[in-house]
């Protein structure tokens, strides 16, 4: 082989392997903490303020509107971390909704629902999984501290072995609802379709509060939900699945040592079932006429 030959191939191989990387690289993304760069007004404009510098948001509900945005991009795997302080005071019939979403008719989805509460009553955090279009994965915990006091740290962990929804409580953070991955034993998971992050303020007075015995209080309104401090780190929807599904330092979330809780998060993940669920469809045996869902009898964890 020439030395021209030798220095073509040489080039052709430096330019193929800075391709790869750059594809790697695009693959994941650190929010810039902007809402007006990362995310897009998707109901109701009149109903959201934001701060000036991006940093920090609102929505308000009242009789006239609820409000939405969603993120600009989307995601195939990643962790999603969004503070929220929650509507204080009565705030029965209102839904925060905090959640992951593909918008198909087969939709995949990842709720947390903050669902009002009468004053004085504690918060109700409902979760919930959608994959190719079925839900039905609903779980209920009362929240043991006051949301609407200072601001919380809510986490999505979605990837290629499981979803986990927490939050940072104190020092730790706490796994409150896991998902996993039994697509091999025929249960369906959010594994394929990109979902985009949504959150929204609306009235659920139909059923969020005491299965809708309890309605929006309007001499109440404005209600006011406030979002901030939120951190990005998921892998950017390129229309090849294979960049999403990869283990390595991009795709930290995709690596072994996340395929399952640590010996800690299993403890509080254990003090939350046992002191604060409230609703498990996997012990709904009405619900499915004794016949619960398949995931039901498979490991969580």
């Amino acid at each position: 082989m020439t030395s021209v030959k030798r220095s073509k191939s040489f080039l052709l191989l430096i330019y193929l392997i800075s391709s790869l990387l750059l594809r790697v690289s695009e693959a994941s993304v650190v929010s810039s903490g902007d809402f007006d760069k990362d995310f897009l007004v998707t109901w109701s404009p009149t109903h959201v303020n934001t701060s000036s510098d991006g940093r920090s948001r609102t929505l308000k509900l009242d009789q006239e509107s609820g409000a939405s945005f969603s993120s600009i991009q989307t995601f195939l795997f990643g962790k999603i971390d969004m503070k929220i302080k929650l509507i204080p005071g009565p705030s029965q019939g209102t839904v925060v909704a905090y959640y992951m979403s593909s918008d198909q008719t087969n939709r995949d989805e990842i709720d947390f629902e903050f669902l009002g509460n009468v004053n004085g009553q504690p918060y109700i955090l409902q979760t919930n999984i959608y994959a190719d279009g079925v839900d039905n994965r609903e779980e209920r915990i009362h929240l043991w501290f006051d949301p609407t006091k200072d601001f919380h740290t809510y986490s999505i962990l979605w990837n290629v072995h499981q979803i986990v929804g927490g939050f940072r409580f104190m020092v730790d953070q706490i796994p409150i609802r896991m998902y996993r991955n039994h697509s091999e034993k025929g249960v369906a998971y959010p594994r394929l379709q990109p979902m985009s992050i949504k959150v929204s303020l609306w009235n659920g007075e139909s059923w969020a509060t005491s299965g809708g015995h309890e309605k929006v209080d309007w001499s109440k309104a404005p209600f006011v939900a406030s979002f901030g401090d939120y951190k990005i780190d998921a892998c950017i929807w390129k229309g090849n699945p294979t960049l999403c599904n990869e283990e390595n330092n991009e795709n930290w979330w995709n690596k072994n040592e996340f395929s399952s809780l640590t010996r800690v998060q299993k403890r509080w993940f254990k003090w939350v079932s046992k002191y604060h669920l409230i609703y498990d469809y996997c012990q709904d045996y009405a619900r499915f006429h004794n016949k619960l869902p398949k995931e039901c009898s498979l490991p969580k964890y």
